[in-house]
């Protein structure tokens, strides 16, 4: 199945850039260009991407309130986004979290980690690297406000001991082959417990399952770096 992408980016010359590369590959390809966020939800709607590049930054309508369009509307579920940064612990990234995006990277990766990561998104999982992540947590989302928070903490009450181990493992940015190593278990088993958890939950996508885990306690953020 050929994963199609939308990208988001004022600048021609990266689009260009990430056209070249995408359309390279087997599995995927290019199948429209946005130049604000906007253009971006327009488009969305039109060709329903499996997969939006989104810059978060882009003049005019940016790409936080594009992502926050898109990842509200129901008929728009089967579509990811991915967010393009400079700064990997931004303030609008963390916002971006909470909106539903699926993940994010910075505009300095290399070509490989560019493509592993759409491939990633299309399929329902989260990109999240641990060491920004945590940077993130612990300055925006593990303290919200009563407007941001994703889910209620007594939410964790609806949760089985074992989802709840699934999604704090899941939290400290393990893959599901990691918490199945660790817990005996199938990687087909940790799957089911994570798309529970999110059912439960209301979270989006496991992204989102990631920052109401921080947020209601179930997991604690560390403190920050000295």
């Amino acid at each position: 199945m050929t994963i199609r992408v939308l990208l988001a980016d004022d600048q021609a010359l990266l689009r260009a850039t990430f056209r070249i590369l995408i359309d390279s590959c087997d599995d995927m390809e290019v199948v429209g260009e946005a130049t604000d966020g906007k253009e971006a939800v327009g488009l969305t709607h039109t060709l329903r991407p499996d997969v939006v590049l989104m810059d978060i930054r882009m003049p005019g309508s940016d790409g936080l309130g594009a992502t926050t369009a898109i990842c509200a509307d129901p008929d728009l579920s089967g579509t990811r986004v991915l967010i393009l940064t400079t700064f990997e612990t931004d303030e609008y990234v963390a916002r971006a979290l909470r909106a539903g995006a699926s993940g994010f990277l910075g505009k300095d990766v290399t070509a490989d980690v560019l493509l592993d990561g759409i491939r990633t998104v299309s399929v329902g999982e989260s990109l999240l690297s641990p060491l920004a992540t945590r940077s993130l947590i612990t300055r925006f989302l593990a303290a919200p406000t009563p407007a941001d928070r994703l889910a209620a903490p007594e939410l964790l009450a609806t949760l089985t001991a074992r989802e709840r181990q699934v999604m704090a493992l899941a939290a400290e940015g393990r893959s599901n082959d990691e918490i199945a190593e660790s817990l005996f278990v199938s990687p087909l088993t940790v799957r089911t417990h994570v798309h529970r958890a999110m059912t439960k939950l209301g979270a989006r996508d496991r992204a989102q399952l990631v920052v109401i885990a921080y947020q209601s306690g179930l997991v604690q953020a560390p403190p920050p770096a000295s």
